[in-house]
């Protein structure tokens, strides 16, 4: 798993959390009694879920204990629980189980959304959104870069980066589970400042496997510069310089 920093990932707070209000939008729970919001990083999504549901019984549970630190600071009335999705286990079914940017970095899901929704409380609801960009061109620049000439030699095995498959995997591994599957795309266009700020979003998330390979924060410097380079062509700036990013995210919602 990636390293995580906190307030990096929240400089793009606003733009992180409308995946997380749409997912919620579609929940139709009316009073459910235990929440669990799975790899709830520095709590903003767990911030939604309690301002959806008040008096829920509302835990939130990451791996990051650097997350957790920010978590902890919010005024969600949260239980907070360190701790690795693969390797969670509930003491009892949760009305909701809720994920929001996170299974991705989870392997293994023909195994674990059924393990998953099998937690879920009959009538509950198993919600989940992944980022579904992976062939995005800054992803592929990403790859390419780990390959090219300059940077061969400092990654020597393919970097471990997020798993999503498509909507009909997702069909097939849950509906012999559920009572009711309901999949949908979104693509987001996010208006961004200049090609700078796409480096600093993917600081946050999609970038942390590839500079946590490396030693020194020169190279990490330097690999950052060679993306934004190729970012440069591969996204073209508007008249008044800001950059449209267009970001596909999948949105998954099962009852049990």
């Amino acid at each position: 798993m990636p390293s995580w920093d906190s307030s990096q990932y929240l400089q793009f707070a606003n733009e992180r959390a409308q995946p997380c209000l749409d997912l919620v939008a579609r929940i139709a729970l009316s009073s459910p009694q235990r929440i669990i919001d799975l790899g709830c990083g520095p709590g903003n999504s767990t911030a939604v879920l309690r301002a959806r549901w008040p008096e829920v019984d509302l835990t939130g549970l990451d791996n990051s204990a650097e997350m957790l630190v920010t978590a902890r600071s919010s005024d969600s009335r949260a239980k907070w629980l360190e701790s690795d999705i693969a390797d969670w286990s509930p003491d009892a079914p949760y009305d909701l189980i809720f994920s929001n940017a996170a299974l991705h970095w989870v392997p293994d899901h023909g195994t674990l959304f059924p393990r998953l929704l099998r937690a879920v409380a009959p009538g509950g609801v198993l919600a989940v959104q992944m980022p579904g960009n992976h062939d995005a061109p800054v992803n592929q620049l990403m790859r390419e870069l780990t390959v090219s000439q300059s940077w061969r030699m400092h990654f020597p095995r393919p970097i471990n980066t997020w798993k999503a498959h498509s909507l009909p995997f997702y069909y097939d591994t849950l509906a012999p589970h559920a009572s009711h599957v309901d999949l949908w795309v979104t693509e987001y266009l996010h208006i961004l400042h200049d090609h700078a700020a796409m480096i600093e979003w993917y600081r946050g998330t999609g970038l942390r496997p590839y500079l946590d390979a490396l030693p020194r924060d020169t190279l990490r410097t330097a690999f950052c510069t060679d993306l934004l380079a190729g970012v440069r062509h591969a996204y073209l700036a508007q008249p008044d310089g800001r950059v449209l990013f267009p970001f596909r995210r999948i949105f998954i919602v099962a009852r049990r």
